[in-house]
């Protein structure tokens, strides 16, 4: 009797305990979703991505994936934003108005570039999605108010740049990024045909770090007086 009693009151002693742990489940899973699907949209596209391997890499069933998500195209707009949520919130971090004109630009520059090694699945995901024509982008509100911010700090660096005599007047802050992204996003997403056509293998660790230079080079003498 006392070690059934006992049984008992280790099992309440442990309910707490593993309560907190279900209500934490869903949030594991959907997290979990997020990051499979990225990886499953990255390496297939839209097209060739499957909700069965999705669930298979997250370690969960279709049911939980529909659940918290709805569908496949919702999960994909969903990996969409979270992709651009992730490189918007880090450029945030870098305060580039705190700088002088010129090392804010070269910082942006910088980090735009580093972001783009370290996250290969964000360009797979640009990829595919102007593949598409941006066709699910544009039902993003989200992902337009996260731009604004971008555009507007930007805007406030080549302004103080130029009362300063720094930069030309006509430096536009869309243009300034477009050459920092263009020359990160061509060269890494061509690296396989560029290198086997020019017979340089432009991943070595040297050729990474000379570009890396030059962007930040052609950025600056692009706007520079």
């Amino acid at each position: 009797m006392n070690d059934s009693g006992g049984k008992r009151d280790k099992k309440q002693a442990r309910r707490p305990s593993t309560e907190r742990t279900t209500q934490r489940d869903p949030e594991r899973t959907r997290a979990a979703i997020l990051e499979a699907a990225t990886r499953e949209f990255a390496e297939n596209g839209m097209g060739g991505a499957r909700v069965d391997a999705i669930a298979e890499r997250a370690g969960t069933n279709k049911r939980m994936l529909y659940h918290y998500f709805g569908d496949k195209e919702q999960l994909y707009l969903k990996v969409l934003e979270e992709a651009y949520v992730g490189i918007r919130t880090a450029e945030r971090a870098l305060h580039i108005g705190d700088r002088s004109p010129e090392e804010g630009i070269g910082e942006l520059a910088l980090f735009t570039w580093r972001y783009f090694l370290q996250h290969p699945e964000f360009l797979s995901l640009l990829g595919t999605e102007n593949l598409h024509r941006a066709r699910w982008l544009r039902q993003s509100v989200r992902l337009k108010e996260l731009h604004s911010h971008l555009i507007g700090e930007l805007s406030q660096v080549l302004e103080q740049g130029k009362k300063q005599g720094v930069f030309i007047e006509t430096a536009d802050p869309l243009h300034v990024y477009l050459t920092i992204a263009s020359l990160g996003y061509f060269y890494l997403s061509n690296q396989y045909t560029l290198s086997t056509i020019f017979g340089r293998d432009l991943v070595d660790p040297a050729n990474l770090n000379a570009w890396e230079r030059h962007i930040v080079h052609v950025t600056l003498a692009s706007i520079k007086r």
